[in-house]
């Protein structure tokens, strides 16, 4: 029998089953890793084996009415990170993506650009598109908006697409549902940025639990404990996860990183060098760029930072 994780709690796994497979219909089943259960080379590393949206097929235990996940297939794309908790590892934040919607704040709390470049350095990776969402809109004032529309620019001038919505006001919602029916779609962001805000908004049977922002820190603070997906009734699913204070990347090597940088890329191959770091070696076509003004500045000062933690780490991550 065949299915799909929809949530992971440790130990158990919830697991859709496939619509009409063995007469069942989308019924929802718990179940454990089989006990001896090898894992492919490529998730050797993993903090988590089992990730919300991989398919799975599960077998009956001989012992009990407990189902188990006896093979994960191949995933098509997912969302990874170095695991927070664990030293060298990556955690998957969920697989087979149709897109991410990167929910953004310039304001209670902040989303720095550094945090945005570095979750989309990853999505560039493997392929998965990002509309950035820039929520709050009810909270902006005259300085905050110029900073959003300066925030804003350096995206959209490279190709992303930009969405503004007061999740709180349920305004200018329709544009989101739009983007969202029919695809598998990962609520990603901050906590405090509203995620869980925004799709009770979108469909209110959800019922998601919110919190308000710290006092103390000024950010938010944890309403999701685990990833989850959830059905869509126009169509489609969204995955919701929990808050991501930072976004640790890995998986590649430093020359990579420059790849993934949509704007870079286009001027990579004019560098003297095939393995430049875009940093100070001579003739650097991305370096050039940025002096031209073709690569923001707060974009190069981020790579440059994602760079220098990068190396200090990479020892860690090969």
């Amino acid at each position: 029998m065949k299915g799909v994780v929809i949530k992971s709690t440790g130990s158990w796994y919830d697991v859709r089953i496939i619509p009409f497979e063995d007469g069942i219909k989308g019924d929802v089943i718990k179940c454990r890793l089989k006990g001896v259960f090898r894992l492919d080379e490529s998730k050797e590393k993993d903090s988590n084996p089992v990730a919300v949206g991989d398919k799975v097929t599960l077998e009956k235990g001989d012992a009990d009415d407990t189902w188990t996940i006896a093979e994960i297939e191949a995933r098509e794309n997912y969302i990874v990170r170095s695991s927070p908790k664990h030293k060298g590892a990556r955690q998957i934040i969920a697989a087979n993506l149709d897109q991410v919607l990167l929910i953004v704040t310039m304001a209670n709390p902040r989303t720095s650009t550094g945090f945005i470049d570095r979750f989309l350095l990853t999505a560039e990776a493997y392929h998965i598109p990002v509309v950035i969402i820039f929520n709050k809109q009810d909270l902006l004032d005259a300085k905050t908006k110029a900073k959003q529309d300066y925030v804003a620019g350096i995206y959209q001038s490279i190709g992303y697409k930009t969405v503004f919505v007061s999740a709180l006001k349920a305004e200018h919602l329709e544009e989101v549902k739009e983007l969202m029916k029919d695809k598998t779609s990962l609520i990603a962001g901050h906590s405090g940025v509203g995620k869980s805000t925004l799709m009770n908004a979108i469909q209110p049977q959800l019922n998601l639990r919110t919190e308000n922002i710290s006092r103390i820190t000024g950010k938010g603070m944890h309403t999701t404990t685990f990833a989850e997906m959830h059905p869509l009734d126009f169509g489609g699913n969204v995955i919701d996860t929990p808050g991501i204070r930072e976004f640790g990347i890995m998986d590649f090597k430093p020359e990579e990183i420059s790849h993934y940088y949509v704007e870079m890329r286009e001027v990579l191959n004019n560098c003297k060098f095939n393995n430049c770091l875009h940093e100070n070696e001579p003739d650097c076509a991305v370096k050039q760029a940025y002096l031209e003004g073709k690569v923001s500045e707060e974009r190069y000062s981020n790579y440059l930072n994602i760079m220098l933690d990068y190396k200090a780490n990479y020892k860690h991550w090969e």
